[in-house]
């Protein structure tokens, strides 16, 4: 865990950011310009994408909270762990996510996926 990003941290504080005409702020500290975000409901391209699917998402879970569930495991600019959303004390969907960095350390890509992995 020797090069953990902060980077990581202030792109989960957009994403719980109270007031929307904050999260550009944390989104800056956290993410390149051309920031990739895949997941199963969406695949944008950029920094402006990026923030207006985390409006989206904070509109339609108003009040949800984000946390990171797991420690981050890191290797050469790859960083791995698991998340969680809660809405009024209930877990509405756990996750996984696979963040890339650049060498100043900002977010590149995020993979995201839904749900613990299938079985065997």
């Amino acid at each position: 865990m020797s090069d953990y990003p902060v980077s990581l941290d202030h792109m989960l504080a957009a994403w719980n950011e109270g007031d929307a005409s904050l999260v550009r702020g944390h989104l800056e500290l956290a993410l390149t310009n051309s920031v990739r975000f895949v997941d199963p409901s969406i695949d944008v391209t950029g920094i402006d994408g990026f923030e207006k699917n985390v409006l989206e998402v904070q509109a339609r879970l108003p009040g949800a909270q984000y946390i990171r569930t797991s420690g981050v495991d890191s290797q050469h600019g790859f960083h791995r762990y698991h998340w969680a959303i809660h809405q009024n004390g209930a877990l509405i969907v756990p996750g996984f996510d696979v963040t890339e960095t650049d060498q100043a350390g900002l977010v590149i890509r995020v993979i995201g996926f839904f749900g613990p992995l299938p079985e065997k």
